[in-house]
């Protein structure tokens, strides 16, 4: 089954490389690929965090027994712990009971779940907002972490008491013999939803009509009866997309049945047929093909005898015409090549089944499959669409089998120097994927929070880290995100300092409670002198009027331009300029001035420096910019303790 191949080159999208030597790619089209990636990926799973994801689910959500009481509890105590069997519902539950709090307007958002600069990874009061509404989920939470959250949580419902604020804990269903008594009575176990029920709301919401029969055959009802709640909405989705995709004359019962049959368990038929099939080759080939499934026979049979490599596989010394042709062996295996030239496995959900059982019942060789995997993702020839397919099966295994660390592991090597700027969207998507599943993606926070301040991490990874964050940290985590992404844009080159500062610009627009976090931690890194670009960062992301009625914010404000003034003029002189234009606004003018003139001190030097910028900004623009000069004066006297002339009697 052994072929010699060379080098041939498919969906070239940049330079490319087939020769010795260095060369020097733009990355920038990798960089775009990636954020691509991941938007793709982000919408086909919904996390509900943001507003307009947790109106999608309110329209599906189905309310679970205990719902009632559940909402009860969290408005009488402000804290409602949700308990149930996995596969319940209870991450919906919590964010559909503060989605559905009346008056709010503050943002949702989960609590950090990480050990950061900012916050010790438990329950923090600096993490209570007026009116805030917080979720934290400690359905995969270890022993130690469910234990210390208890324990901080009494001094926590109080901070929620001061600032009228609630908080959805979503609990760990094997660790129910931990959960301390006095927490008992906050505590509500949900029931699952039915099934059925709940199908049929989410075909109605996305348009599919069907006729009542239509949901009573034993099938659909043997896959209800196990399923979780997220894999029935994943029903839904399948018969949604095969309404789009079928032929007309193909209706509901047809959807219905191709999506169960994806659906179903081949395990036992897989197990039986690799009883069968003893040759080493010949399994080589079957796995190689339910990983790359749906691309090309060359792709399939250079993956199978990469895997012989990685394993040592005994050549097979017969002469390469003696052996059986790939036809003959893709047929062996009931696999067979499509009108586009793609091989696939002739029953559906086989080659699910067949990664699952590799990964399950040979646990000695999930490192070297790691290492072929890594191998095989470095092939030019092998094109975006058939990357993302096989990161996307590859991280589901390896996160099912609780080898997290694999996906970190290949993110780090294909981000090495020597490799190719093309795996920059892989590296991104093992990441991003990392990121999503509950059980391990507090790892990745953490991990990726550690590249982020490292001073030994790439400006390659440093750029997919920007990405990851921006694209996925930050729908589900985005304190955590701004955490990472201020540290990066502080750290890394110029120009992922720019992509950094662009990232963080968009995720604090619109968000206040973001905003606030930001200048916060811009005051604390110029205020301590550290070395770093804070000063540039909060001239270019400070807005002279966003939320300047708060005190705390004129109090950051006015801490972060009195270091920013202690450099050099040219430095700061456009953004003064842009603040002067602000104060124009005579809505705003007292407080910006202020805030300019506080930051002075008592320092004539600088106070002469900020008057002078002042007075060139004057001559350049509209007339009557004069009198905004003459107020910043008056400020700049008033803060200094110098009474005006026309006051003195």
């Amino acid at each position: 089954m052994r072929e010699s191949y060379g080098t041939y080159l498919s969906e070239a999208q940049g330079a490319v490389h087939t020769g010795a030597g260095s060369q020097f790619v733009d990355q920038h089209i990798y960089v775009q690929a990636a954020t691509s990636r991941l938007r793709e990926q982000a919408s086909r799973r919904k996390r509900v965090i943001t507003e307009e994801d947790r109106k999608h689910l309110a329209a599906r959500f189905l309310p679970p027994a205990g719902m009632q009481l559940a909402r009860t509890l969290l408005a009488t105590s402000q804290v409602a712990l949700i308990g149930g069997l996995p596969g319940s519902g209870r991450q919906a539950t919590a964010l559909m009971l503060l989605h559905e709090l009346p008056g709010s307007h503050s943002t949702l958002h989960e609590l950090p779940d990480t050990s950061d600069d900012t916050s010790p990874g438990l329950l923090d009061v600096r993490e209570i907002d007026d009116g805030a509404r917080l979720l934290l989920d400690l359905s995969e939470a270890e022993e130690s972490r469910f234990l210390a959250v208890q324990e901080a949580l009494f001094d926590f419902r109080e901070g929620l008491k001061a600032h009228g604020a609630h908080l959805a804990v979503v609990l760990p269903h094997r660790l129910g013999y931990l959960l301390r008594g006095e927490l008992k009575r906050l505590t509500v176990e949900i029931g699952r939803p039915s099934p059925r029920r709940l199908l049929a709301r989410h075909l109605l919401c996305d348009g599919v009509t069907f006729a009542p029969e239509d949901l009573k055959g034993s099938e659909l009802g043997s896959f209800l009866t196990q399923a979780p709640v997220r894999d029935v909405a994943g029903l839904a989705d399948r018969i949604r997309r095969l309404r789009e995709t079928s032929p007309a004359d193909r209706g509901f019962p047809d959807w219905l049945t191709d999506a169960l049959l994806s659906q179903r368990d081949q395990s036992a038929r897989v197990a039986a047929d690799l009883s069968v099939q003893q040759s080493g080759p010949r399994r080589a080939l079957l796995l190689s093909l339910a990983l790359f499934h749906g691309t090309t026979p060359e792709t399939v049979l250079q993956a199978a005898n990469s895997l012989l490599t990685v394993l040592s596989h005994p050549p097979d010394i017969t002469p390469r015409l003696e052996q059986a042709d790939l036809y003959a062996e893709l047929h062996a295996i009931e696999a067979e090549t499509d009108a586009n030239g793609q091989v696939r496995f002739r029953t559906p959900g086989y080659d699910q089944a067949v990664r699952n059982h590799f990964w399950t019942f040979l646990p000695d060789i999930r490192r070297q499959l790691r290492d072929w995997f890594k191998d095989r993702l470095i092939d030019p020839a092998l094109p975006q669409p058939d990357r993302t397919r096989a990161v996307e099966r590859f991280a589901f295994q390896a996160l099912r089998t609780a080898r997290p660390r694999d996906l970190i592991w290949l993110a780090e090597q294909w981000m090495a120097r020597e490799t190719s700027v093309r795996l920059i969207p892989d590296a991104a998507q093992v990441l991003a994927l990392g990121l999503d599943d509950d059980r391990h993606g507090r790892l990745f926070r953490q991990q990726i929070y550690e590249w982020a301040v490292s001073p030994e991490t790439g400006n390659r990874l440093r750029r997919v880290l920007v990405v990851v964050c921006a694209e996925t940290m930050a729908r589900t985590h985005p304190d955590q995100a701004l955490v990472r992404l201020h540290h990066l844009a502080r750290r890394a080159s110029a120009q992922v300092t720019a992509e950094a500062r662009a990232a963080l610009t968009r995720l604090i627009a619109s968000d206040n409670r973001l905003y606030c976090l930001l200048l916060g931690r811009l005051k604390i890194g110029i205020v301590s002198g550290r070395p770093g670009r804070d000063p540039e960062l909060f001239l270019a992301l400070a807005d002279p009027v966003r939320l300047i009625g708060r005190r705390e914010v004129r109090e950051a404000l006015v801490s972060c331009w009195t270091g920013v003034l202690q450099s050099r003029v040219e430095s700061w002189e456009k953004a003064e300029a842009r603040w002067l234009t602000a104060a124009e606004d005579l809505r705003h003018r007292d407080q910006v001035l202020r805030v300019l003139a506080l930051a002075c001190g008592a320092d004539p030097r600088i106070s002469g420096q900020v008057y002078r910028v002042a007075l060139r900004w004057s001559r350049t623009g509209q007339t009557g910019r004069s009198e905004t000069v003459t107020h910043l004066l008056r400020s700049i006297n008033t803060a200094q303790g110098i009474e005006p002339y026309d006051s003195i009697a």
